[in-house]
C-alpha cells in the first residue's frame, strides 16, 4: 500500500469555536450542494470500518473510491456488514487499479507518461472488470485517480470505455473531455501540508467557503490519515451540514442526474 497514516497538524485538536466558525460560512451561501469522497477504500481496518460506520449512523452519503487490486470477495462482505444494507448511501466507484507510482521522476502518477497507452487501458479495464465482478449492480463506472493525477491518454480510454465521469481534485490540470464530466473535489480533509494549526485551520475553512462559491464543495477524506479529533470533526460537521436548509448533501449519481452542477 503507497498511501501515508501521518496525521495534519491541524488534527492536533479542534478550535472551541469551530461551529459557529462553520456555520457562518455556511450561512454565506446561498445554496451549495457537498459530497464526500472517500479515496483508498478496500482492505478492512480499524479506521476504514469507523468512517463507513459513521456515514452511516449519520445518514449521510459517501462516495467511496475503492482500489480493485485490493478488494476481493471476503472484503467486499466485511464492507457490506459495516454499512448495514444502506447501500444506498455510498457510491462505490473506481481508484485507479492498484495505486503503485509508474514515474520515475516528478509527482507521483499511476496514469501518466511513465505508464504506456496498453498498460493504462488493460489495467483500467482490469479494474473495472472485477468491480464489477465482485461489487455487481452496486459498482458505479466513475474513475477516481491514484495521486488525483491523470494524463490525457487516460482521459481518451475513459471516455472511450463509456466512463460516466472522472473525479479529481480542484487546480491546474488537463481539461475533461465533453463527455466526461469531472466531479472534482475541491476541500482537502487530510493531506494538508500547512506548518502549523493554526494556518491548517485557516487554509481548510477558505478552501470551503470558496468551494461553496462555486455551488458544489467535494471535500475529500484519507482515512488512514486520521486520529481521532479527525473523527470527531466530521461527527461534529455532518449534523452542521444537515442541519442547513440551504445545504444538500449528494453523491456523484445527484450530479449526474443533474440535479445539482458539477463543480470545475
Amino acid at each position: 500500500m503507497i498511501v501515508s497514516n501521518t496525521a495534519s497538524l491541524l488534527w492536533q485538536h479542534i478550535p472551541e469555536d469551530i461551529s459557529a466558525r462553520l456555520t457562518e460560512i455556511l450561512n454565506r451561501h446561498r445554496q451549495a450542494s457537498v459530497f464526500f469522497r472517500a479515496d483508498d477504500v478496500a482492505i478492512p481496518s480499524a479506521r476504514q470500518n469507523r468512517l463507513l460506520e459513521l456515514f452511516v449512523r449519520h445518514e449521510a452519503p459517501l462516495c467511496a473510491a475503492v482500489v480493485p487490486a485490493w478488494i476481493n470477495p471476503a472484503r467486499w462482505r466485511d464492507i457490506c456488514g459495516r454499512v448495514q444494507g444502506k447501500q444506498r448511501l455510498f457510491a462505490w466507484h473506481q481508484h485507479g487499479w492498484n495505486h503503485l507510482n509508474h514515474q520515475a521522476v516528478g509527482k507521483k502518477q499511476e496514469f501518466g507518461p511513465g505508464a504506456s497507452f496498453e498498460l493504462k487501458r488493460r489495467i483500467i479495464v482490469r479494474g473495472r472488470d472485477k468491480l464489477t465482478a465482485i461489487l455487481g449492480e452496486h459498482f458505479l463506472p466513475v474513475f477516481t485517480p491514484p495521486w488525483n493525477r491523470l494524463d490525457l491518454e487516460t482521459l481518451e480510454i475513459l471516455e472511450k470505455l463509456g466512463y460516466l465521469a472522472i473525479s479529481r481534485y480542484r487546480g491546474d490540470r488537463l481539461p475533461a473531455p465533453p463527455g466526461l464530466p469531472d466531479l472534482a473535489a475541491n476541500v482537502d480533509l487530510h493531506t494538508r501540508k500547512e506548518d502549523s494549526f493554526e494556518t491548517g485551520w485557516e487554509g481548510l475553512l477558505a478552501e470551503l467557503d470558496q468551494s461553496l462559491a462555486t455551488g458544489v464543495a467535494g471535500l475529500m477524506i484519507h482515512h488512514q490519515r486520521m486520529n481521532d479529533t479527525a473523527f470527531t470533526f466530521l461527527e461534529l460537521l455532518l449534523p452542521i451540514l444537515q442541519a442547513q436548509s440551504n445545504i444538500r448533501l449528494c453523491l456523484y449519481t445527484d450530479l449526474l442526474a443533474g440535479r445539482v452542477s458539477a463543480s470545475s
